[in-house]
């Protein structure tokens, strides 16, 4: 059975000539947006739906993108709410020591000494590096810079990540 990632959600229209707005869910939106792109539309109880892209800019903080054959408002107002995804098949090669967010998702933080921090169960993406959410048993989520000098290395044979802690990144050390 074919597994599929999310590229975006679709959470309004824009204009009325068939373009939408998307909330983008990928690292890779010049790839996945591009003119001839092949987008799958899920929606709750219906088959998905499949989208070649037509166009694609940015406004502010969504992608708005339109469909070959969706020339107007009323062709796309019912996509709301949908999510765009894309095969597992279809994914873009990875240089080293790239990943994909569902690879890091997961997987357990051990810091320098071997002590399990927790896991990671979310990325943000608030600007110049990634943010990895990393849940902790009985404490608040840490937020784990994604650069050299905190994460060490990354084992996805081993579902593990090791990372360095500068001093003061966790709060509740004491």
């Amino acid at each position: 059975m074919t597994e599929y990632l999310n590229v975006g959600k679709i959470v309004n229209t824009q204009g009325i000539k068939g373009e939408v707005r998307v909330i983008s869910q990928t690292d890779f939106p010049e790839e996945r947006y591009k003119i001839g792109a092949t987008l799958l539309l899920f929606q709750e109880n219906k088959s998905p739906i499949k989208l070649i892209v037509k166009s694609h800019r940015k406004h502010k903080n969504f992608n708005i993108l339109s469909f070959e054959g969706h020339p107007n408002i009323n062709d796309v107002e019912k996509y709301r709410d949908g999510i765009l995804k894309v095969s597992k098949e279809d994914l873009a090669h990875l240089n080293d020591g790239e990943f994909y967010y569902h690879q890091i998702i997961g997987l357990v933080v051990v810091n320098e000494e071997g002590t399990e921090l927790g896991k990671i169960k979310e990325i943000l993406s608030p600007g110049a590096n990634d943010v990895w959410v990393v849940q902790r048993p009985k404490k608040k989520d840490a937020l784990l810079p994604y650069i050299d000098s905190v994460v060490k290395r990354i084992d996805l044979e081993e579902g593990v990540v090791h990372v360095e802690i500068p001093e003061g990144l966790l709060d509740d050390e004491n």
